[in-house]
């Protein structure tokens, strides 16, 4: 069965920090381009980050830059988000997605359960 599984949320003050997870099972992360999304309470889910499977190359939507660093880790089949000086609108569930192999991802077959990160004092 293939899947994506998303961990790593939680609670943390403003200018906070926390690393989400996305962990692949059934198929090889490697291969794909691996895409960070979130969805804020009654807002459209939006585009956070990307990274290639080609040449690794990255992208952040402009509200993140400079805060969040996407990275892979092959070995272990996984895909990290660090996010750093965390702010009150960046709560959201978060979820990733694999498709193709190029960013931006325009399309997401599914999605799986997310993780909640909320950043609250």
């Amino acid at each position: 069965q293939l899947q994506l599984v998303e961990s790593g949320g939680g609670l943390v003050q403003p200018g906070g920090s926390l690393r989400l997870s996305c962990a692949a099972s059934g198929f090889t992360l490697v291969y794909y381009a691996i895409g960070w999304f979130r969805q804020a309470p009654g807002k459209e889910r939006e585009g956070v980050s990307c990274i290639s499977s080609s040449d690794g190359s990255t992208y952040y939507a402009d509200s993140v830059k400079g805060r969040f660093t996407i990275s892979r880790d092959n070995a272990k089949n996984t895909v990290y988000l660090q996010m750093n000086s965390l702010k009150p609108e960046d709560t959201a569930v978060y979820y990733c997605a694999a498709e193709g192999s190029s960013c931006p991802i325009l399309f997401v077959g599914s999605w799986g359960q997310g993780t909640q990160v909320t950043v609250s004092s």
